[in-house]
């Protein structure tokens, strides 16, 4: 009887490892920008239904508290005022309003490596959040959150492939007066990164000075104009259905000053929306198409992210929950319905409940991610660094989800088939051959071309690991935040401009 033939080894199985991990790409596999759409939690007839109930409201109910200047204009429109005072918005105007709303455009960073194309179904992950704590690096508790938490994080996420743009994460609360929370946001976000940004602004009377930084950053007035690197993040609309006094201001001000807006709404289930999700997505999708309205009215086609965010109540406390499958499907239906109506589409994910690094963070984190990246959604917000149901940031998980947002996006890019992928020829190689795929230039070129390679997340067996120390990914986690904030980086702000800066405004981080 013969004997089965042996394979050869030859070098053994630390050369091969070696051989291999020589050979690990530096290339994104899968880089942000994937498209999704895949998962569709809500059918045609069921989007439709949303919609029409949504457009009833508008038309029915209408929006109270519009100042006069936004009744004026929409007035103007044919929009009406009832008999309560609330302003209705006629189907007709809605539709038209949508049909001349920006459906695409780029969202660009100072450096335009970092530029974003906005709309279809490509997905990109970034930040968002207004945490008032932080998880310290030292002790693993939570402390309010500071200027230099802000700082730190912007300079963090400046250099995670994964994570597109940087919309401040937490509240600077060693501010007290809102003009210096405003124009030390603004600072940190220049001064850290020149991927695109986001923040909040407080007042619409601190736009223009916000507007003048940008300007003097990127060399003179009107440049920010040209290339509108930051974008406004505002609510409109307090749920249920009323317009924000201070927040239209805002915006006003921003679309004179041509900064883009993600327009927030961020109702909750049970408390300022309804308990049922398909409620729930008729009212949210009604106060998104108000806060549409507000900005297209003012100028249409302007630069909008149509950011319908459902957000969650646990209805056993009140609390607010950022983990879990309700939120996820809500934020997925979210993405779903805006892509139908052709906007470019914003919801949140990632917004994990959890305090500590721990199995709750990540189970959280990845389930809502990939519900948000699989449905489409353009720009997923939330989704790095936010802990504790969205009141605490954390260093540690920056890094780690960036980690998984990197295997989102794998999941996204999907299978390529081929003759090259279907690899018939490698296969006949190896079975007339060695026996296996092992360092065969078929196996080399898929390494480099198909597969995201964790940095974090721990692949050695039990025996090496053990010997190593046996450290959890928490402790990895924070190794590489030190590692990184360590490193002070290229100077993003020259020091003359910086000087100048200075000069102006009441800048409290410490002159670099």
């Amino acid at each position: 009887m013969q004997q089965p033939r042996q394979v050869r080894r030859g070098g053994g199985r630390a050369a091969r490892v070696a051989a291999r991990t020589a050979e690990t790409p530096a290339v994104n596999a899968a880089p942000p920008g994937q498209v999704g759409g895949h998962y569709r939690p809500l059918a045609e007839p069921d989007i439709r239904a949303i919609y029409d109930t949504a457009l009833t409201i508008l038309a029915e109910l209408g929006m109270g508290g519009a100042p006069p200047l936004l009744v004026e204009t929409a007035f103007a429109r044919g929009a009406e005022v009832t008999a309560a005072g609330r302003l209705a918005f006629p189907r007709a105007l809605v539709e038209d309003l949508v049909a001349g709303a920006a459906k695409r455009f780029v969202l660009p960073g100072r450096d335009p490596r970092h530029d974003i194309e906005v709309g279809d179904d490509r997905v990109w992950f970034g930040t968002g959040g207004a945490a008032v704590r932080t998880l310290d690096l030292d002790t693993g508790r939570y402390r309010p959150s500071t200027l230099k938490d802000l700082h730190d994080f912007t300079r963090l996420a400046d250099r995670l492939a994964n994570v597109s743009w940087f919309t401040r994460c937490c509240v600077a609360t060693d501010l007290p007066d809102i003009r210096d929370l405003d124009i030390n946001t603004a600072y940190a976000l220049v001064s850290g990164t020149t991927k695109p940004v986001g923040t909040s602004i407080t007042l619409g009377a601190h736009v223009d000075p916000i507007v003048d930084l940008f300007d003097m950053v990127l060399g003179g007035a009107g440049r920010f104009r040209e290339r509108p690197f930051c974008k406004a993040h505002i609510s409109p609309v307090v749920s249920p259905l009323r317009y924000g006094e201070d927040a239209v201001e805002v915006t006003v001000a921003c679309i004179r000053r041509g900064m883009p807006i993600n327009c927030i709404i961020a109702a909750q289930s049970g408390a300022t929306a309804p308990a049922t999700l398909a409620g729930f997505l008729a009212q949210s999708l009604a106060e998104t198409l108000a806060g549409l309205a507000l900005v297209n009215l003012f100028q249409p086609g302007y630069p909008m992210i149509f950011s319908n965010w459902p957000l969650v109540i646990d209805l056993r406390t009140g609390a607010f929950a950022g983990g879990g499958g309700e939120s996820s499907v809500l934020n997925a239906a979210s993405a779903q319905v805006s892509n139908w109506l052709g906007l470019p589409s914003g919801v949140a994910s990632s917004m994990a409940d959890a305090k500590a690094v721990d199995a709750q963070m990540g189970a959280e984190k990845a389930l809502s991610a990939l519900a948000a990246g699989l449905a489409g959604a353009n720009m997923v917000y939330e989704s790095a660094g936010m802990m504790a149901s969205l009141l605490g940031a954390s260093f540690e998980a920056f890094v780690l989800d960036d980690e998984m947002l990197g295997h989102v996006q794998r999941i996204l890019r999907g299978v390529e088939v081929s003759e090259e992928t279907l690899g018939l020829a490698a296969i006949r190689e190896a079975v007339t051959g060695e026996g296996h795929f092992l360092g065969g230039a078929h196996t080399l070129a898929a390494m480099q071309r198909d597969y995201v390679y964790p940095a974090l997340a721990d692949r050695d067996p039990p025996d090496l690991w053990g010997a190593k120390g046996a450290p959890d990914i928490w402790q990895r986690a924070r190794d590489k935040v030190r590692t990184l904030l360590n490193d002070p980086g290229p100077v993003l702000v020259p020091p003359d401009v910086d000087a100048r800066i200075r000069d102006r405004y009441r800048i409290l981080y410490p002159d670099r």
